[in-house]
């Protein structure tokens, strides 16, 4: 890792991979053979060969709930320089989005990636405005070049765990 990546990644930060509540996730416009897991499962991200496709344009949708609740700081998403996204709006909390209303809710945060963040340097988030993340939804509204396919290789999303009760692990204490 570059020292100018690691200073973006505060100390305590995680890879909230680890979070993710994997049977809630979806990807709307995703081809077939290149989808959402060759970006954001651990060892398929770290393949080259392997990436996440648009299908029948630029636009990517991506839900992804967490199993707890998390405070999100920066995020990294790995792309070719030609194919690889530009515009980037996130939306905490935003459940059954589609791209019929994605325009129809203000982002959280709106990021352009860079040529560097293509290549790995994590992009720092409002902060204030994801604290208490119980989903992300990332719309990839289009892609370097303009061109018809947006093309992921690597999901990564860097923040820390809410320390909160379960309230399923709390037990009724018999009076005596």
């Amino acid at each position: 890792m570059s020292g100018e990546s690691a200073s973006a990644i505060h100390k305590g930060q995680v890879d909230l991979l680890d979070f993710i509540d994997w049977s809630g996730v979806e990807c709307l416009n995703q081809s077939c053979t290149h989808s959402l897991p060759n970006a954001i499962k651990q060892g398929y991200r770290e393949d080259d060969g392997l990436h996440l496709e648009s299908d029948a344009d630029e636009q990517l949708l991506l839900y992804i709930p967490f199993t707890q609740v998390v405070k999100l700081y920066s995020f990294v998403i790995k792309g070719p320089e030609e194919e690889g996204p530009k515009t980037v709006k996130l939306f905490s909390n935003k459940e059954h989005m589609g791209f019929s209303n994605v325009n129809d809710f203000p982002p959280s945060d709106v990021a352009n990636l860079s040529e560097e963040n293509l290549k790995g340097k994590p992009v720092l988030l409002k902060y204030v405005k994801f604290q208490n993340v119980r989903s992300l939804t990332i719309f990839i509204e289009n892609n370097q070049s303009g061109s018809e396919i947006t093309k992921v290789q690597k999901i990564v999303l860097h923040g820390t765990t809410v320390e909160t009760t379960d309230m399923k692990g709390l037990k009724k204490i018999e009076d005596h």
